[in-house]
This record gives structure tokens, sequence and C-alpha cells, in this order.
């Protein structure tokens, strides 16, 4: 295999993840060679490996060991020589993940450049929805648990963890250069570091009603099976959703049920659920709708960027919703605001 000058590597979990990859690979990394790696099974219906130099899933090492003792240890093995294949030997490489503290995906930051002979190697932050408007400190004992993680080194020395301080997904950490940002959202990372992404998705939704029947979608995630909403909470909140599109005068009204929400939680006899080939926000920049409601997904921020200002995007049941803490509401409403999103 020739050598390649700069190849960005992109470690993604979740549709909004590929999406700021792609974005990431168009406009900011034109030129280099992209190579995609997933590894959430359900990404691999919305992947093109038309768009990308070279793609793969890889198997989540805690999730997916390989068969046999020490399968995970293996398993991080052989996922170092799977994307080391893709890469190829190259001169340059550029890591994007959208945390840096998990196994994983840390051991990439030192074995790939040996494996790849890569004489400089930067990483990089993509955006991972509400969760990255906030900073989250390392513990003392999360310290001493990332050095303990270095004693695989005794059995693998390519398996090398990269300790670091500050920030558990690495925007403090020096091995980290650039942190990708959705537009609109607050953030507390270093400003000589951000570069704020442009919108994810082209939007085709024009300004012009959909039609004289108004027509909503409803967003769903899991709440109870995730503990963030009580059952009797969310009986109520789902009965006041469906109240208020009813109120509003909205018949037509499609679910989208988040990948993780089996039990469809927000649901009602009334939706119309559908399924999306590909993310969520595309199924939104390609189709009108009226309303967007949701509870706090971090689509409802996307639809918020996509659609015009005349649709309404309203978030349901803040007030019965569990946080880690009040600091944490705060981060997260103040989020919401700032991109435009109502409270009900």
């Amino acid at each position: 295999m020739s050598r390649s000058g700069t190849v960005a590597v992109y470690f993604v979990a979740s549709p909004l993840q590929y999406l700021a990859a792609r974005r990431i690979a168009g406009n900011f990394e034109a030129g280099s060679r992209q190579v995609l790696v997933w590894y959430k099974p359900g990404l691999r219906a919305m992947v093109d490996p038309l768009e990308w130099d070279a793609c793969s899933y890889m198997a989540w090492p805690r999730l997916e060991p390989l068969p046999g003792p020490f399968g995970r240890h293996r398993r991080l093995r052989a996922n170092i020589g799977l994307v080391a294949g893709l890469v190829g030997p190259c001169e340059r490489l550029l890591l994007h993940s959208a945390v840096y503290d998990t196994e994983a995906i840390n051991y990439f930051l030192r074995a790939l450049p040996a494996a790849c002979g890569t004489r400089e190697m930067r990483a990089r932050i993509l955006p991972d929805g509400v969760i990255s408007i906030r900073r989250y400190p390392l513990s003392p004992l999360k310290r001493l648990l990332q050095c303990t993680r270095k004693l695989r080194r005794l059995f693998a020395p390519e398996l090398d963890y990269q300790c670091f301080g500050g920030d558990r997904i690495g925007s403090d950490a020096s091995f980290c250069d650039r942190i990708y940002v959705l537009p609109g959202l607050p953030h507390e990372y270093p400003v000589d570091r951000v570069r704020v992404l442009p919108p994810l998705v082209d939007p085709r939704a024009g300004d012009e009603p959909v039609s004289e029947e108004r027509r909503a979608l409803v967003i769903g995630q899991p709440l109870t099976a995730f503990r963030l909403m009580s059952a009797v909470d969310l009986a109520e909140i789902t009965q006041r959703m469906r109240n208020w599109l009813a109120s509003e005068g909205i018949v037509r009204i499609d679910y989208k049920a988040h990948p993780k929400d089996k039990d469809r939680e927000l649901g009602h006899p009334d939706y119309r659920v559908i399924e999306t080939p590909g993310a969520l926000e595309s199924h939104m920049a390609q189709t009108p709708y009226d309303v967007v409601i949701g509870v706090r997904s971090s689509s409802l921020l996307l639809a918020r960027q996509i659609y015009p200002s005349r649709v309404r995007v309203v978030a349901f049941g803040w007030e019965r919703l569990r946080f880690k803490s009040e600091q944490e509401r705060d981060d997260m409403r103040g989020a919401f605001l700032a991109c435009g999103v109502e409270f009900a």
C-alpha cells in the first residue's frame, strides 16, 4: 500500500456523530484520506461506503469480546489491527471521537500512529448533542483508574493507555487540538480549540405550510428505561402531548422512536410510527412538518436548526424529568432556550 499524507479517522456511535463526521470530512478535511469506523451496529444502515475511502464496523470490546479466554483484551488488539489496515501507512493522523477516556478509543491514540508509521497525530472531538454543552471533570479516582489501564502493556505493548486530566472527553488534553461544536449550542470548551460546524444537513423544507392539514412529528426516547422519569409521570406527559396536539388542530402525527425506545414510551394509538433509513435529522431535512415535539432529545435542537421559524419545536415535561443535578438541568434548559426550543 502506498503511503498517504494525512488520514482523518472518525469513530462514531450515533447518527448525530455520523452527520458531524460527514460535515468535517467535506468542510474541514477535504483532501485527506477519509476513514469511518462505527461501533454501534444500528448505524450500518445509514453508512454509504461510497462517501468514504475506507469504512468498517468495529465491535465494542466490552459488549462483543472475542470467544475464549481474555476475549475483551484480544478484541482490543484485533480492533487496532482492523483500523490500522483501513488507514494504512501515512504521515499524519487526525483522530475524531466524542470521548477519549474509554479504553476502546483511548488505546488508538498511541497504538495507531505506531502501527501506521505516523510522524504526527492530533485528536479532535466530535459533538454529542446536549452532552457537549458541559464539562465532565475527571475525579481523582478516575485518574487513578486511568493508570491501572496501563497494565495491559505487560501483555500487549501496543495497548499503552494515554492518561490525561481535566475534562473526561479530552478537551483539555495536550493531544487534542480541535473541538467541533454544533451551531447555536453553548459550551464550556477553550475557545481557541473550538470550531463551529455548519448545519449538519442541508434543509429542504420550505417556508410554506405543509398543507391545509397540519402535520406533526413526535420524537420518542427511552425515559423510564433510563430512569429519567417515573411511569406515572410518563403517562401524564404522553397524554398532555396528545392533548396539546389536538388543541393545535393537528391530526396527522408521525412518531419516530429512539433506537433504544423499544416500548415507544411517548407513543399513542393515533400516531403513525415511521422508520427512517438514515438519521432522523436527514429525514427532517427532507420532510416538512408544522410542529416537532419531544421531551429532551438532542434532535429537538437540530429540528430548530433545520426548520424555518414558523415551525414550532416544543419540549414537554421538564418539571417531571430527573437530572443528575440542578446545574445539569439549568445548563440543558439554557441550551434548549438558546436554540429557540419552546417549553410546555
